[in-house]
């Protein structure tokens, strides 16, 4: 008899699987009072941290030759910054028949939110794109999103997006802005370190992403998050984000081949900009909306495993069609080579 295996193709990540038990975990064992927090200091300091890995990896001369690359970054942050949140606009003709108002804000909130750099990064390089490019323009995205995302929230969610302010902005900046440039400062000091132990801090910026989910996903369950949402409400977010990235994913790479950019451009376009960064949009959520943070991250949890296990697949089939291009005999190249022996041979 045959061993059953698991099937090699099976787009699910194991982080992917990680996130569901840590909003298991919080579901189960929410953090209250003291713990609660604890829990919240500490995922200010882990994503405070995340963001200083990211300036300490971030070489700045990486970061100088990709600002020349203009064309495709100016193309990233319009996707992520005017298309995502016009597509969010358009998305309130679905309240209340298949959102709720405060779905329909959260989901809002999630079109707000900058790109992804790790995870853009990962793909990019396994679909065999232009890595530089997708290091930069993930970076120049989070960067842009720390000033871009609260105020295009102050101005779409109105009152809705729970009291934005100049100290508000001013909590977001000394979060990610600050450690993000303090890790450039230091990079000439413990840059070789970071490249040296690039795994063991991978485990870093997953555990961090991870802590902040169960500190967000604690604070959902004491205020009773799901009983807020019906499982008709949350089946119909499902299919409107599906929707969402269906349309980003197909305009990033039919648009990039429209402005001319080549493959491995249109790779790093079409993975920085039809993504959402969960670590950035997490710590900007409990800002912005305060007490309810909690059912605000819910679309931007959802969307984030649904963008790693499509992209996933589309990383692959991408790197499958590169393989494919590269050991192709080229026009002509059989037909020569068969010229060439029958000469010599005559």
């Amino acid at each position: 008899m045959k061993r059953l295996r698991w099937p090699s193709r099976l787009p699910i990540d194991p982080y992917i699987l990680l996130l569901l038990g840590t909003v298991g975990l919080a579901a189960l064992f929410p953090a209250r009072g003291p713990a609660a927090d604890v829990a919240s200091g500490a995922s200010t300091a882990a994503v405070a941290l995340l963001f200083f890995l990211y300036g300490a990896r971030l070489s700045t001369r990486e970061a100088l030759d990709g600002l020349r690359h203009w064309r495709l970054h100016v193309t990233v942050l319009a996707c992520t910054f005017l298309v995502f949140p016009l597509l969010g606009l358009a998305a309130r003709g679905l309240v209340p028949v298949i959102l709720t108002d405060p779905l329909y804000q959260g989901l809002l909130f999630l079109t707000l939110v900058p790109s992804t750099v790790q995870s853009s990064i990962a793909f990019t390089s396994m679909a065999r794109g232009n890595v530089p490019a997708a290091i930069c323009a993930g970076s120049f995205s989070s960067l842009v999103g720390v000033v871009a995302t609260p105020l295009l929230a102050a101005s779409l969610l109105g009152g809705n997006g729970g009291g934005f302010s100049a100290d508000s902005l001013l909590k977001i900046v000394l979060q990610l802005l600050v450690p993000f440039l303090a890790g450039q400062v230091l990079r000439r000091y413990i840059g070789s370190f970071v490249t040296r132990h690039k795994k063991v801090l991978a485990l870093v910026d997953r555990g961090s992403i991870l802590l902040v989910v169960y500190t967000a996903f604690s604070a959902g369950m004491v205020q009773g998050i799901w009983h807020q949402v019906s499982p008709a409400r949350l089946g119909g977010l499902v299919v409107v984000e599906a929707v969402i990235l269906a349309v980003m994913l197909l305009l990033t790479w039919y648009g990039g081949k429209a402005l001319r950019f080549g493959r491995e451009d249109r790779i790093a376009i079409q993975f920085a900009g039809s993504k959402k960064s969960l670590a950035a949009g997490l710590p900007m959520a409990s800002v912005l909306f305060g007490a309810q943070a909690a059912l605000a991250v819910l679309p931007l949890m959802l969307f984030h495993q649904m963008q790693l296990i499509v992209c996933a697949v589309i990383a692959k089939r991408r790197a499958r069609e590169a393989s494919a291009e590269v050991t192709a005999p080229k026009p002509g190249a059989t037909t020569r080579s068969a010229v060439g022996t029958g000469t010599r041979s005559g």
